[in-house]
């Protein structure tokens, strides 16, 4: 089956949710959980991007000594402090019962950028995905690689989930090594979405994005410059942000990875082809929406 490229032209078919009038709470609320002591900026990036993908609403819950810092870096959002380990992770089984109250009524939770430690990181996620069974998440980083001794519970939560593995988090996923992954991500995609039932996002110098039922999609890529820290902390947010909107998982993934990119284009015109930060990939975004989308869908 030959892929459908991503363009702006294939994504017409794919309206987002347009946002002509109401409140902050019609546009969805995101849940952020990610950082750490050492890694506070990977949910500082994520947040933002969910904020420039038009979410109405931001939380992010996150490592207690980050949490200040992370209020006054992001004063659009509510954050939520949790217990640490020694090491400056978050706490998973003290910080249970918090993140269960401060996700309780978010549309839209990503679980992942700048946590430490795969096995615990799948525990929370799992243990959300079975407590929040109406809202959609996305999975990153380390809450993907020990996953598939969790399929059970990921699958039970079908048609609400999206991940968005690099080479080695798939590798580890699937327990293949990376070089097979890179040879074939298309491939690795495909037995995840079946794995897990659910969109996945191969990230690479071309993305794959598949779903269980076939759909396989490319993005040819948006530049070298994409390759940077932070780089993929900033497109789960996106995703993050247009799942609280209300978009269907596969439309959010398609629309996230082609903003993205294009985002890595337009500063590789302005900046250079390498050196611009993540940080200023999702201020680009915005502008990307009104264009693609036309004004009614400008929010």
């Amino acid at each position: 089956m030959n892929p459908t490229l991503l363009t702006a032209a294939s994504l017409t078919g794919r309206p987002l949710p347009i946002p002509r009038e109401g409140s902050k709470d019609d546009r969805g609320s995101a849940l952020i959980l990610g950082g750490s002591a050492s890694v506070p900026g990977a949910a500082l990036l994520a947040g933002v991007a969910a904020l420039r993908a038009g979410a109405g609403k931001l939380k992010i819950a996150t490592a207690e000594s980050a949490a200040v810092g992370m209020a006054l870096a992001v004063p659009e959002a509510m954050v939520i402090g949790l217990p640490e380990t020694s090491d400056g992770g978050i706490d998973g089984e003290r910080a249970l019962e918090c993140l269960r109250t401060g996700a309780a009524g978010c549309d839209a939770l990503l679980v992942g950028p700048g946590l430490i430690g795969s096995k615990p990181t799948t525990a929370m996620a799992v243990e959300l995905l079975q407590a929040l069974p109406t809202a959609s998440f996305v999975l990153d980083a380390a809450a993907i690689c020990a996953l598939a001794a969790h399929a059970d519970a990921v699958r039970g939560h079908a048609g609400r989930v999206v991940i968005t593995p690099h080479a080695g988090e798939m590798a580890q996923l699937l327990d293949r090594s990376r070089d097979a992954v890179e040879a074939d991500p298309l491939d690795a995609a495909l037995a995840a979405a079946d794995l897990l039932q659910v969109v996945v996002v191969m990230k690479g110098a071309r993305t794959w994005i598949v779903d269980p039922h076939g759909a396989r999609w490319l993005y040819e890529g948006g530049g070298v410059g994409l390759a940077t820290s932070g780089s993929g902390d900033a497109l789960a947010g996106l995703v993050a942000g247009l799942l609280a909107r209300g978009a269907e998982p596969l439309t959010a993934a398609l629309w996230s990875v082609f903003l993205h990119g294009e985002a890595g284009k337009r500063l590789a015109a302005s900046v250079g082809p390498v050196g611009f930060l993540a940080r200023e990939l999702s201020g680009e975004v915005p502008r990307l929406l009104h264009a693609a989308t036309g004004r009614a869908q400008d929010a």
